[in-house]
């Protein structure tokens, strides 16, 4: 088992900035992935980053060139921080963790971003 805690995420006007952190304890693999989904009122859940195994990034195109996200792979812990956001970025934000175990993608129990306009 992964357990996974999130902290971040609040209330900000349209343009400006939050940051959201996550960390992970209990059986890490050595390679594995962590990064950020996000569902919104109605809607799918979706990525929005997330840094691979290989320790690549990878970007929703809506998250590219406004979210950065960085992941200590020492202390478990993985950071989205969010900048010009807009009220379109309002959503819950789920913090995952996934390695090649079978079984083994674990959920944050989702943490609310409001970005008024």
């Amino acid at each position: 088992q992964v357990q996974l805690v999130e902290s971040g995420g609040g209330l900000v006007q349209d343009g400006g900035s939050l940051r959201l952190s996550c960390a992970a304890s209990g059986s890490i693999f050595e390679l594995y992935s962590m990064g950020w989904y996000r569902q919104a009122p109605g809607k799918q859940r979706e990525l929005v980053a997330i840094v691979l195994g290989s320790g690549y990034p990878k970007y929703a195109d809506s998250a590219k060139g406004r979210f950065t996200i960085s992941r200590d792979s020492a202390k478990g812990t993985v950071s989205l921080q969010m900048n010009s956001l807009k009220p379109e970025d309002t959503a819950v934000y789920y913090c995952n963790y996934k390695d090649p175990r079978p079984a083994h993608e674990f959920w944050g129990q989702g943490t609310q971003v409001t970005v008024s306009s």
